[in-house]
């Protein structure tokens, strides 16, 4: 739901609940009407210039999707450590001796948000870039990020994930 919640936010719409025991539950999303012509993404032979050697921390607390992000970015040639949580991660990087090139968190997790686990780890690894991803939209996060941070909406495509992470990677150079 949150991810629902968070791609009609950000379309400027809202959900509306309606429930009765013994009826049932209506839920309505109204969206406002548009004129505009859905942007293209880019083509998929831009997508070659999408592969990197980085190594990239991946903290997400959702087994399926941690999976296929690091499926996606192995595929493509980054690096990837994964860990479930934030006390994962803070540990894995306290004790790994290896270069990471980025931090991709999920914003809302139990335990620890992902604002926390990168302040955390980046008392270890200071100037380490952070990608946050969150199934909510920014309007929803409120003070959560701060207007600066790099954010990659849930859901996404691998193109996406692949064009953000490039992105920030390329920024720190």
């Amino acid at each position: 739901m949150p991810t629902v919640f968070g791609i009609v936010a950000q379309a400027g719409g809202e959900i509306q609940l309606y429930s009765e025991p013994g009826i049932g539950t209506t839920c309505q999303v109204l969206l406002p009407a548009t004129d505009r012509t859905p942007a293209i993404g880019p083509s998929p032979t831009e997508a070659r210039d999408l592969r990197g050697t980085e190594t990239v921390l991946v903290v997400e607390d959702e087994d399926a999707l941690r999976d296929v992000v690091r499926r996606i970015l192995s595929r493509n040639g980054y690096v990837v450590l994964a860990c479930a949580n934030g006390p994962e991660a803070i540990a894995l990087v306290e004790s790994h001796t290896g270069v990471i090139d980025l931090l991709l968190t999920d914003v809302i997790m139990p335990q620890m948000l992902g604002t926390e686990v990168a302040t955390r780890i980046q008392e270890f690894r200071p100037g380490l870039p952070v990608l946050y991803m969150s199934g909510y939209a920014r309007p929803v996060l409120g003070p959560t990020l701060g207007e600066e941070t790099v954010l990659l909406e849930k859901p996404f495509s691998e193109q996406l994930l692949l064009i953000k992470v490039r992105g920030v990677l390329d920024n720190v150079r």
